[in-house]
């Protein structure tokens, strides 16, 4: 389940964690808690409602349906504990996996394409990068270290670049990403476009990332 996208294997490290297709939710939702350290919690799900997938929280027209949150408190339900998160996905098995950022990690959001044009510009410039995710809205979230939400600003700024002519979105404390193998509705899965692996168990500083990140979503203007 946890599937990377065809065309990044090339920015990935030997020594990955196998891909698991056939493990569930709730055995993913574990193994980032026991294998990752990152804190985790169950948000909405899919229903098959007149055969279409619809979300759980009711909502026809939801724009995340079976990948939010389900409550407003959210972020107390998030835990780091693997016996905590077998014990919450017990309870409802098909609930999407939710990681909230400005803890373990912050996340970096750009659209597919300026992402892509930046793993390879990544790529040339032999950095080293944390886990990636592409998710079916066609966004990507490159994972650092906490507290970049409240330096990117003044980090594009210093690279000549004004963050609110970008299209890339720091994502700090009170947010979540949607971690692999998690649905969007009948849009498909998020997806690991540079998976977890040992070698980047230490994620990156948004210093490191912000000029090529800058720089392809300025092209992709």
């Amino acid at each position: 389940m946890e599937e990377t996208i065809a065309g990044a294997q090339n920015t990935q490290m030997a020594g990955h964690i196998p891909q698991q297709r056939g493990e569930s939710l709730l055995e993913t939702a574990v193994r980032y808690a026991e294998e990752r350290h990152w804190d985790v919690f169950p948000g909405t799900w899919l229903e098959a409602v007149d055969g279409t997938q619809r979300c759980s929280c009711g909502d026809a027209t939801c724009p995340a349906p079976g990948a939010h949150p389900t409550r407003p408190d959210w972020a107390t339900q998030a835990t780091g504990s693997a016996t905590v998160a077998r014990r919450m996905w017990q309870k409802q098995p098909t609930a999407s996996i939710l990681l909230p950022t400005g803890r373990t990690f912050d996340a970096l959001s750009v659209p597919e394409s300026a992402g892509f044009l930046a793993l390879a510009r990544m790529e040339r410039m032999e950095l080293t990068l944390g886990p990636v995710t592409l998710t079916p809205d066609r966004r990507m979230q490159f994972f650092v270290l906490p507290g970049a939400s409240v330096k990117v600003a003044d980090l594009v700024r210093k690279i000549g670049w004004s963050l609110s002519s970008l299209d890339l979105v720091a994502l700090g404390e009170g947010a979540h990403v949607a971690a692999p193998p998690t649905r969007f509705g009948s849009r498909g899965a998020v997806q690991w476009a540079c998976r977890p692996t040992p070698a980047n168990r230490w994620l990156p500083d948004a210093e490191e990332l912000i000029s090529p990140l800058a720089y392809a979503c300025g092209r992709d203007r």
